[in-house]
């Protein structure tokens, strides 16, 4: 089992220690890239804020202290750790998520 599989949303990060943070941050570089793989779509701009995003979400509490990104591909870290981890194969696919943020697929998400 990964750190990832514990994380159904931001409050859970508040629970790990560094070094769970850090195996956190390389479970989310791994769903992305095996997403992208498989689907297409952008893949250093995510992969360039996972750590920033990860520590934002553990020193903030979204959905109520608002996060905003320069481009929705940055976000996809967001998505995954704010309860998306399960259908973001679905990134960017009919029915799937939004490869942006959208406010209406999460309260999370600001725009």
């Amino acid at each position: 089992m990964n750190i990832l599989d514990k994380i159904e949303g931001p409050k859970d990060l508040k629970d790990l220690n560094i070094k769970e943070l850090e195996l956190l941050c390389d479970d989310i570089a791994t769903l992305i890239k095996t997403t992208i793989e498989d689907k297409g779509g952008h893949y250093s701009s995510p992969l360039g804020v996972i750590e920033l995003t990860v520590a934002l979400h553990y020193v903030y509490n979204s959905p109520i202290d608002k996060l905003i990104w320069d481009v929705g591909h940055q976000a996809y870290p967001h998505k995954i750790l704010t309860g998306r981890k399960n259908i973001f194969s679905t990134l960017r696919q009919k029915d799937g998520i939004s490869g942006f943020l959208k406010i209406d697929e999460s309260a999370h998400d600001a725009f």
